[in-house]
């Protein structure tokens, strides 16, 4: 007779899975939020002309009017960022391993992610510094940066009286109302979640399912709150530093952002004359495998070229929030 006490041989006591566990990555935003500035194919810097508005006179009879020159400026985009990731798989796990198809295409898609995630983080890092900290970055004399949780409050909790001041911002900035996006970290949809009097922004008449599913679906909110098409990420840029703001003139709050808080970003990306940021691709992320025969081993590697630099701030707002708290 054969049993599991005098067989112990035929028995493997440690089983691997066929399938393979792999890590869950921030859900990337959708392309189109910057400019591409397709012509920046070769050089170092690209120079971007801008021009201010007119200043009218009065006229009168027999008078002539002065020639005034219209405001210009100039600003500039580099290409700054050059990433990649190398590895390899020898011949003697290829002979001794198994399931190395899997392992290759695990370690293909951790790659891919992983450069998205990077591009995400530099696109909002390089959009929030369109900004200057400490400082109600006034547009047409309404604030574009502030800490959240409306007048006198001190909790850094997003609010809907938020969201309608920002609207308010743009309104006074001549910022187009269709393409109108706001970067929200999770926390804030979570915020916004709890929030009973909802119900009362008036283009978000329908309450069903909000409470019950919450707002993020794929990172996008399934509604939008006074004109915003808001959109989740894990990615936002944080301070590094304690920054205080008095937007108390403004019935917004008075208080100290601190280190952790989030960076939310809205902005407008109606068009690429209205978006903040620009960005050129001097290479696109470009795979190679090559054999190394001396070394008895695959190769692979992935690289990219970019650039990225705020083209215009008075299309971008940044509320600061609370790291934890909702």
């Amino acid at each position: 007779m054969q049993n599991t006490v005098n067989t112990p041989a035929f028995i493997n006591a440690q089983q691997f899975d066929t399938f393979i566990l792999q890590n869950y990555g921030a859900f990337g935003l959708p392309e189109g939020m910057w400019r591409d500035v397709s012509m920046f194919g070769s050089g170092t810097v690209l120079t971007v002309k801008s021009v201010g508005d007119v200043t009218l006179q009065d006229a009168s009879e027999d008078q002539e009017l002065t020639s005034t020159p219209i405001d210009s400026s100039t600003l500039t985009l580099s290409i700054t960022d050059w990433i990649g990731d190398k590895w390899h798989i020898t011949d003697k796990l290829r002979e001794d391993g198994t399931q190395l198809d899997a392992l290759i295409s695990a370690r293909a898609l951790a790659t891919t992610r992983a450069l998205a995630e990077y591009h995400e983080t530099r696109f909002l890092e390089v959009a929030a510094s369109g900004q200057t900290a400490a400082s109600l970055n006034l547009v047409n004399k309404r604030p574009h940066r502030w800490i959240a949780g409306g007048s006198g409050s001190t909790t850094r909790r997003m609010s809907a009286a938020d969201f309608n001041a920002m609207k308010l911002a743009f309104d006074k900035a001549n910022i187009p109302a269709e393409g109108r996006i706001a970067i929200v970290d999770p926390i804030v949809e979570a915020t916004l979640n709890n929030l009973t009097n909802l119900v009362n922004v008036s283009n978000n008449p329908t309450f069903e399912g909000i409470i019950t599913e919450g707002f993020a679906r794929g990172h996008k909110f399934v509604k939008h709150i006074y004109g915003w098409d808001i959109w989740t990420s894990n990615l936002l840029p944080t301070k590094t530093s304690t920054e205080a703001i008095d937007a108390s003139g403004y019935g917004l709050a008075n208080t100290t952002a601190q280190i952790g808080d989030i960076m939310n970003l809205f902005m407008c990306v109606a068009d690429d004359n209205a978006k903040p940021v620009m960005h050129a691709w001097r290479r696109p992320v470009k795979s190679e495998t090559w054999r190394n025969y001396d070394l008895e081993r695959d190769e692979y590697k992935t690289t990219s070229r970019f650039g990225m630099g705020v083209q215009r701030n008075d299309t971008l707002g940044i509320i600061l929030t609370d790291s934890a708290t909702y």
